[in-house]
């Protein structure tokens, strides 16, 4: 369908940038035996010399400063965490202290490989944008070493006159502080960003052992309470390199964030959930895709507990024979629940339609579109997985949907359709 406006905007992935993380070496289980390859690190440095304690720092830790604002301070921190483990840490001097943190830290390039499947939200602020103009925050997800994926985000504006707009990222990526409190029964992972300067300094890699290999598909959710307050939710799939497992993450700002994993049959070795913006009749409402064919409907009286639900809209046209699914959470329309939907067809062709479910009830179809509104385009099909094009999450602004895409696996870019158009095609 000749249906979307394409911007020239591409979001490329780019190696040069990089953050901090925690390297803990260890020894394979079969050689547990040996001790603990921590001690042994911390015990040779200990050992050193002044001259060698200097000539390492000057070699390795001294190029990273014009990359990571506030180094001394991250590998402080990381040291800190090294001599809760080891106690002979504890008598290191300053010196010691950084050459220490640094041993058990690593640069990581967390979108080297790719840069993909963005959603999109209204930024928290307005002020100060061009006539007409809308602010927009993007997630999009990463990927660096190991395949594993991360989350990383952008800012930028739309207009009917400018197009997409996408602010530059910053130069610097902070180097998360993940808060550890001992709470009992609290299940909730702290990120705290302190030191960011900019959405797109703030970077969430895995932190848990449900998250170990991916945290992937952020779905950005501008979720309104009761009360008419906002808060910036967001369902992700966790990946520990065997299982998929649904979790939440809920961003204050972007400095500081809380994920914690969803319970329940639903979110269990699931991904691609997404939450309704509002309650429905009282309850909290997501879309999933248990069976990994069908996008279902699910209600909850608690946002962090999903059981069961029903299925709500099944492949019926070639395009979407093999599977579908959501593509962000719904957008609420004058005339009902706008779904941006993905389907799988021929030789594993992921393209992109949409659906329009009743206000009052969502387990209504109203419409879907019988043909794709975007496909993978020749001129466009290759990248890390071929032939696929596919969201995270779209808005609505001045009766147009904003729809950034990722593109094979690989980048990102946006396009523009009229409401009302989409909405004359629909069946």
């Amino acid at each position: 369908m000749a249906l979307l406006k394409h911007s020239k905007v591409h979001l490329a992935p780019d190696a040069s940038r990089t953050v901090i993380r925690p390297f803990d070496p260890q020894y394979p289980s079969s050689f547990a035996d040996q001790g603990s390859r921590t001690e042994r690190i911390v015990e040779a440095v200990m050992a050193m010399s002044p001259d060698a304690l200097a000539a390492d720092r000057e070699r390795v830790v001294a190029p990273l400063r014009h990359r990571h604002r506030d180094l001394k301070n991250i590998l402080l921190r990381r040291y800190e965490e090294i001599a809760k483990i080891v106690p002979a840490a504890a008598k290191a001097d300053d010196e010691t202290k950084l050459v220490l943190g640094a041993y058990f830290s690593e640069e990581y390039s967390f979108e080297a490989a790719a840069l993909f499947n963005p959603s999109m939200v209204p930024h928290p602020r307005q002020e100060d944008v061009p006539d007409g103009a809308v602010r927009i925050l993007l997630s999009l997800r990463g990927i660096g070493e190991g395949h594993v994926s991360s989350v990383t985000f952008r800012t930028g504006h739309w207009s009917r006159k400018d197009g997409f707009v996408i602010d530059k990222a910053a130069r610097n990526a902070v180097s998360p502080r993940i808060d550890d409190a001992d709470i009992p029964g609290d299940n909730i992972t702290r990120i705290i960003c302190e030191d960011s300067r900019d959405p797109s300094e703030s970077v969430l890699f895995p932190v848990t052992e449900s998250q170990r290999q991916g945290i992937e598909d952020l779905r950005l959710c501008c979720f309104v309470n009761d009360d008419g307050t906002v808060d910036h939710l967001g369902t992700y799939t966790a990946f520990d390199g065997r299982a998929t497992r649904s979790e939440m993450l809920r961003g204050f700002s972007w400095r500081e964030f809380e994920m914690q994993p969803l319970k329940g049959a639903a979110a269990e070795n699931s991904k691609g959930m997404a939450l309704f913006p509002r309650k429905i009749d009282g309850r909290y409402a997501m879309l999933g895709r248990q069976d990994n064919e069908s996008i279902w409907l699910m209600f909850s009286d608690d946002l962090y507990t999903w059981e069961g639900g029903d299925k709500l809209i099944s492949p019926k046209f070639s395009w979407e024979l093999c599977q579908m699914g959501n593509c962000g959470s719904p957008i609420e329309l004058d005339e009902g629940w706008l779904v941006i939907t993905h389907g799988v067809g021929l030789v594993r062709n992921y393209s992109m339609g949409a659906a329009l479910l009743d206000k009052q009830d969502p387990s209504k179809i109203l419409a879907r579109t019988a043909e794709p509104i975007l496909s993978p385009s020749s001129k466009e099909r290759d990248g890390y997985v071929p032939n696929v094009v596919y969201s995270c999450g779209a808005m609505v602004h001045d009766r147009t949907l904003l729809l950034p895409y990722g593109i094979a696996d690989n980048f990102a870019a946006f396009a523009t359709c009229e409401v009302d158009e989409l909405l004359k095609v629909m069946k």
